[in-house]
């Protein structure tokens, strides 16, 4: 091993080797140094290939996580509520462009990467295949989900390979400003009618499991943790992820007087961390197989969306484009 990486098996070691065992080497020395990877520096297949991976789905993510809440834009309570929503969407989207240009300096076209998303073969959150049936579910989302992100990405900001890094960096703005907003709108519900707290604490209930399995499954079963921690390219394991969510996010929840549905939710004198019942991971991996309430409606909004606007694409490609006048 080199500087503090971690040691991986030696069938998957004798894999890495057969590319340039040297090569290899400066390039782990580097990650050990703490120097970033540019997209111009050599690497590994494998970490390109887990780089591309991770933030296409990233990027996935952050399309199809703007469609449960872009749905209320219409029907929000207020012009403030609506404009705040209006912009957080706007971001999201923003965001998954972002990662996109991130993921094409690993050389895979971004054409390519909407196929696979349109095709079932590249994979987003589960947590976006779920409805958003009233408008406390956007407070939730908004509010616990974004909280869940920015615990994932202020930690992979800190990472190995440059661009994601800095894009990360970026994203964590904006996101702490959704986080705000989605707190505020959180209280407002739990302390408001006693109607609007019963809406805000059945929205909790449905979207608890959810919020759990955001981070990914237990790491004795993630095959790929192992491999982005010892690149880090993951700067922390998913069960690591998801106590420090519960160590931030359990007390404040607990303090607007919202019930968090777990009956064995619990806090260890002796250790600190909190102890939680079963999220059910059979559900995970149904919904990320493509078995959950909304992933069909998802990829087909998605999916109209580029059909629609794939005019506007082939008339910016045309060659005459380049000549046209620019409106002022």
């Amino acid at each position: 091993m080199y500087g503090n990486l971690t040691v991986i098996d030696s069938d998957e070691q004798a894999r890495l080797l057969d590319e340039n065992p040297e090569k290899l080497r400066q390039f782990e020395e580097r990650i050990a140094r703490g120097e970033k990877i540019e997209p111009q520096h050599w690497m590994p297949k494998e970490y390109r290939r887990q780089l591309i991976r991770m933030i296409e789905q990233h990027a996935h993510s952050e399309i199809i996580g703007a469609l449960p809440e872009g749905t209320w834009i219409t029907r929000a309570p207020g012009f403030r509520r609506k404009m705040a929503l209006m912009a957080k969407v706007q971001d999201e989207v923003g965001h998954a462009q972002l990662l996109y240009n991130a993921a094409e300096t690993l050389g895979k076209p971004r054409e390519q990467m909407i196929n696979d998303l349109l095709s079932g073969k590249s994979k987003y959150s589960n947590v976006f295949n779920y409805p958003a049936k009233t408008w406390a579910d956007t407070a939730v989302i908004a509010w616990l989900i974004d909280a869940s992100a920015i615990i994932n990405q202020v930690a992979n900001s800190k990472g190995s390979y440059g661009p994601y890094a800095r894009a990360l960096e970026r994203i964590c703005q904006e996101e702490s400003f959704h986080l705000r907003y989605g707190y505020d709108s959180v209280v407002t519900l739990a302390t408001g009618t006693k109607n609007q707290r019963a809406m805000v604490q059945d929205a909790l209930n449905r979207w608890w499991r959810p919020v759990m399995h955001f981070f990914g499954p237990p790491d004795s079963t993630s095959e790929h943790t192992q491999i982005l921690m010892r690149w880090k390219v993951k700067m922390a394991s998913n069960d690591d992820m998801r106590q420090q969510f519960f160590n931030q996010y359990v007390p404040k929840i607990r303090e607007i007087g919202l019930v968090i549905p777990d009956a064995q939710l619990a806090k260890d004198k002796e250790t600190g961390k909190w102890t939680y019942g079963d999220p059910d991971w059979s559900e995970f991996f149904r919904v990320i197989k493509g078995d959950g309430p909304c992933n069909k409606e998802r990829l087909a909004v998605r999916r109209a969306a580029e059909e629609n606007g794939a005019w506007v694409r082939r008339a910016l490609r045309a060659p005459e484009a380049r000549y046209a006048v620019p409106l002022s």
